[in-house]
């Protein structure tokens, strides 16, 4: 099966009403890791790079690994996503490479940092959408901002969705997916308190009005990394400080997946297992200097971590649901 519209990923999702994770990746052992999870659970998946990654991996390496990633694995169905695409020129250079979605994040300007009005990001996210149709290759747009700071992206301030400006937005720019803005933030350090803590830290009823207005939408939700304790406590042992970081429970992404979130970015999870792996291997093996055994044991860590979110997102399962399309397929839908 070659790389599939992220479009029909997604599609699929808001039929039978479930979650799929959308994982950063930066190198080989992610995509093994990411890909055996996939493989075993037989889940559908999006595999993301950001302009920072595209940028350490010198942007041919993520785009050959990825489809050597396809090739092992023939009956998963596999998009290709650029996160945060900044730009026009951004999202084109990916197309160029070969991803079969983008992300084009108006909700900030091209240095990443300074929010847009809503004017300007439909701007930007109408020109990108109107490049990429025209190729068969789905766009995700983002309203609202998020706090925190990750991978060099983000305002920090926080500026939830309105629901009324993302059905308009939804209606003028023809996204096929939109980011929303409900509480979460970028990074591990996400609340200062347990979210479950916390009545209305995530603002779900964000999700529930946008699904309302504008009913045919995936809608996605970023910074949506869990955090959980066991990976933060294994980093901590072995030498690291990561006091208060704290994530979203898998029991809120749950809730707002049957509210109308079908796609889950998750970054930050993937980097604290590979950092606890190789933390605690170079503890327990001290005399150790050959790669492969670290980042063997980081590649199993990223393994479990993504089995898990699998599951939890009721992905598992929904591999061989898929007849899948062409980009050619999608330009003719998309004429």
């Amino acid at each position: 099966m070659p790389l599939v519209p992220m479009k029909q990923i997604l599609d699929e999702a808001m039929k039978k009403n479930y979650g799929v994770g959308a994982f950063n990746v930066n190198n080989m052992e992610q995509i093994q890791g990411i890909m055996r999870a996939a493989k075993e659970t037989q889940s559908p998946v999006i595999v993301q790079a950001s302009r920072g990654a595209l940028k350490y991996t010198n942007m041919y390496y993520i785009k050959h690994m990825v489809e050597a990633a396809v090739e092992d694995n023939p009956e998963i169905p596999v998009a290709l996503h650029l996160d945060h695409g900044n730009s026009l020129q951004t999202c084109k250079l990916a197309i160029e490479l070969g991803f079969t979605s983008v992300m084009i994040d108006g909700s900030l300007k091209e240095d990443s940092k300074t929010p847009t009005s809503f004017d300007e990001n439909v701007e930007v996210t109408k020109a990108v959408v109107q490049y990429a149709h025209s190729l068969g290759v789905t766009v995700e747009g983002e309203l609202g901002t998020l706090g925190g700071i990750e991978d060099g992206v983000g305002s920090g301030k926080v500026k939830l969705t309105d629901p009324d400006e993302a059905a308009r937005f939804i209606k003028i720019t023809g996204v096929d997916a939109l980011a929303l803005a409900i509480g979460t933030s970028h990074g591990a350090y996400k609340f200062k308190v347990d979210p479950s803590l916390a009545k209305n830290m995530l603002k779900m009823e964000i999700i529930k009005q946008v699904r309302e207005k504008a009913p045919d939408t995936p809608l996605v939700m970023h910074g949506s990394s869990s955090v959980p304790k066991e990976l933060i406590d294994i980093v901590n042992s072995y030498g690291g400080n990561l006091p208060h970081a704290v994530g979203v429970p898998i029991s809120a992404i749950q809730e707002a997946i049957k509210l109308g979130i079908k796609k889950i970015n998750v970054d930050t999870d993937g980097r604290l297992a590979i950092t606890g792996a190789i933390r605690k291997f170079f503890a327990e093996n001290p005399a150790e200097f050959d790669p492969r055994s670290y980042f063997g044991a980081a590649r199993q860590a990223v393994y479990e971590v993504v089995k898990g979110k699998m599951i939890d997102f009721g992905t598992a399962g929904h591999a061989s649901d898929y007849k899948p399309l062409t980009l050619d397929d999608m330009k003719k839908i998309y004429s």
